[in-house]
Formats: structure tokens, C-alpha cells, sequence
């Protein structure tokens, strides 16, 4: 678990506080701002005698007032240290201002001046002492004291010491960041990025998946070192919400500092194989089912209407092509003609169709089929 920040009492420090303000950061919580009331050492100036100057017209001490209100802002890496600026009322010449850091309990005071780190002689009353790919101040673990103070030309004001602090102890961590998941089958696969990026032998994150099925109960995965992660043996075809957070590691101090959780984000998995295999033979049965019903029924359909298909599906009886033109052209010798083409074993007919005529022509008619019917007749011999 993790410990207050340490705050240091020695010399004449007054009152000091730990005030945690809200992250100007989006999607963070609150991060942790060490602010204090004004500590103030005594002066390293040479004031020559009781000599006074001038600032704008009217008589000073010949020092600066001290800086005041001094904050340290600990927001996954960012480190800054800043407080308010030192005003000399009407005098226009620039402050500037020195920032110097020292380890634990140790009396040796550094500058913090590296490579991409510089916090000597700053005109801004900021000192940005974020570890960078180039510059590694001091090591994650290690309890840190700062202080600052103004300069204009010859004169120095006190130095304001800050609380020592630990990084480790009283960063604040935000959520993971950059999260896409992957709808597989049964199954989601998370990836993202870490709160922000990690140098070398700093501490390492751990991170945990809350999830749960839509109207279910949250269950919680993890510890994982990998920005990737599987959750397996989830229901095909459901819908499932999670939320990942990450817990910064400090081996060395056996600290962990929990972050805050990502927002919430819903996904539906996908089929499995088991589960397609089902589908398609549910998908099978059914049609078959389906089509023996519709068959069935259409039998059924044949048998009671059986009178009025036939009537629908019958063709009507049609007039050969050699009578229908005989009946346009009596005069025609048709009949003569297919009697001579045709043989008795041709001649064989399933139906006989009745054609209506005018009366005479009809006596006609058949008068003349009669007699071209009609072969000789062979009388008995008595």
C-alpha cells in the first residue's frame, strides 16, 4: 500500500499541506498537488553595510521577496514544480529564478540542470523535471526535496524549500489508454497502451479487465504484464461490457499505486464452431420439415380437389390438321387421300369427336363418308 508523501520539518517550516486537485488532463481522476505555505531559509546574500536600494522610486531591503505557494504536480510521468511569480511592484527588471534538489536527509544541494532539463535561471515560475528519453534526474524510489528561488542581477531572495516527496508514493496514475477490442468467437480480445511510457528500470504496470455480460455480474481478470488480452469462455452471440486498469509497480518500495478504470465499452462476440455447426443443422431441419410439410399439404390439396385440378390441367380435345381442312375446303379429296395413305393396322383411333353442321351439309357429309366407306360386298356362296 502505498504511504503518505513524506514531508520534511526541518528548519523553520511552517504550516504545510496536501491538497489534491483535479487533473487537467481528460479522462483522468484527480491528481495529487503538494502544496504548502512559505518555508524560508535565510538569506545567502551579501547586503555590504545598511545600504538601501531602489526599486521604482522607493526605498527596499536590498533582497527579494521569496517565492510562495510552491506546488508539485505528480500525474503518471509528468513532474513539475511550480509557485507563484515574485512581483516588484513598479521595477521592470526580469526575475529569474533557481531551482536546486538534494536526496532524503542528505545537506548536498544540486542544481537541476541535465540534458532536456534545465531549471537555472528560468524566467517562468515552472520547473519541468519530467524524466525524458535523454534525462533520468533520479530514480522513481528515491525521497526528493526541492526548493527555489528569485534573482534580479546581484540580489537573491531566501530559498523556499519544498517537501520531499516520493514518486512512487504520491503519483497519481491515470487509465489505460487508446483501448480496441476485437469481437472473436467466445471470446474478446483487448489491446491498449499503458498510462503513459515507461523508461528503463522505472517500475513496470500491472493491469486487470472488469467485465460483465449486459444485466450481469462483474467479474475481474488479471494480474497482466501484456497490453493484450484474451477473455476466453465467454457466451457466443452475447454482449459483454469491461473496463481495464492499470496499478503501477514499485518492486524495490513495494508500493502499488492503483489507477482509476477506463470507461465503460460494450461488444457482441461472435459465433463459435460448435455453435455454427448447430446453426447449420437447425438451418437443415428446418427446411426439410418445412418442405414435407408443403408437400403434404399439396397432396392433400390433389386428393380433395382432385375434380378441379383435373378441370384446370386438362387441355380440351383438339380437330386433326387434315380435318380442319377439309371442313374449311369440302371439295377437297382429304379423306380420299388419307385413305389411300393409311393402312388398316394404322387405322385406330382412342376417341371419336362429334363436329356439328349445318343440317344438309351434314346429311351430305355423311352420305359421302358412307360411300367411300363402303367396300364391295362379297355375297355368300349357297
Amino acid at each position: 500500500m502505498s504511504g503518505p508523501p513524506v514531508v520534511s520539518t526541518a528548519g523553520s517550516q511552517r504550516n504545510q499541506t496536501l491538497n489534491p486537485r483535479k487533473s487537467p488532463f481528460p479522462g483522468s481522476a484527480s491528481f495529487l498537488l503538494l502544496t504548502l505555505t512559505d518555508r524560508t531559509d535565510e538569506p545567502n546574500i551579501n547586503t555590504k553595510g545598511t545600504e538601501k536600494k531602489t526599486w521604482g522610486g522607493r526605498d527596499s531591503l536590498p533582497q527579494l521577496p521569496a517565492p510562495r505557494d510552491p506546488k508539485i504536480l505528480l500525474y503518471n510521468a509528468k513532474q513539475v514544480l511550480s509557485w507563484d511569480p515574485v512581483s516588484l511592484g513598479n521595477d521592470s527588471r526580469p526575475v529569474v529564478y533557481q531551482v536546486q534538489y538534494k536526496f532524503g536527509s542528505s545537506g548536498m544541494w544540486y542544481d537541476v540542470k541535465s540534458t532536456g532539463v534545465n531549471c537555472m535561471n528560468i524566467t517562468t515560475p515552472e520547473c519541468d523535471f519530467s524524466p525524458n528519453s535523454n534525462s533520468v534526474l533520479w530514480e522513481p524510489e528515491w525521497e526528493i526535496s526541492l526548493r527555489v528561488r528569485a534573482k534580479v542581477e546581484d540580489l537573491v531572495s531566501p530559498w523556499l524549500t519544498v517537501p520531499s516527496f516520493r514518486y512512487c508514493w504520491n503519483v497519481t496514475i491515470g487509465p489505460p489508454r487508446n483501448i480496441w477490442v476485437t469481437p472473436g468467437e467466445g471470446s474478446l480480445i483487448i489491446r491498449f497502451s499503458s498510462p503513459f511510457d515507461i523508461h528503463a528500470h522505472w517500475p513496470h504496470f500491472l493491469y486487470y479487465v472488469h467485465y460483465w455480460e449486459k444485466a450481469g455480474i462483474q467479474q475481474v481478470k488479471g494480474p497482466f504484464r501484456s497490453t493484450s488480452i484474451e477473455l476466453n469462455d465467454l457466451k457466443p452471440l452475447r454482449e459483454y461490457c469491461l473496463q481495464v486498469k492499470a496499478h503501477l509497480v514499485c518492486k524495490k518500495s513495494n508500493v502499488f499505486r492503483p489507477g482509476p478504470l477506463s470507461d465503460v465499452s460494450c461488444y457482441q462476440t461472435t459465433m463459435d464452431a460448435t455453435t455454427k455447426l448447430q446453426q447449420v443443422i437447425m438451418i437443415a431441419v428446418g427446411l426439410f420439415v418445412f418442405l414435407s410439410m408443403l408437400a403434404a399439404a399439396c397432396f392433400f390439396l390433389v386428393l380433395k380437389y382432385r375434380g378441379l385440378v383435373k378441370y384446370w390441367f386438362h387441355s380440351p380435345p383438339s380437330i386433326p390438321l387434315q380435318i380442319e381442312e377439309y371442313l374449311k375446303d369440302p371439295t377437297q379429296p382429304i379423306l380420299d387421300a388419307l385413305d389411300k395413305d393409311s393402312s388398316p393396322k394404322d387405322d385406330a383411333w382412342d376417341s371419336v369427336s362429334i363436329v356439328s353442321f349445318p343440317e344438309k351439309e351434314q346429311e351430305d357429309v355423311l352420305q359421302s363418308t358412307l360411300n367411300q366407306s363402303a367396300g364391295p360386298v362379297q355375297q355368300p356362296v349357297g
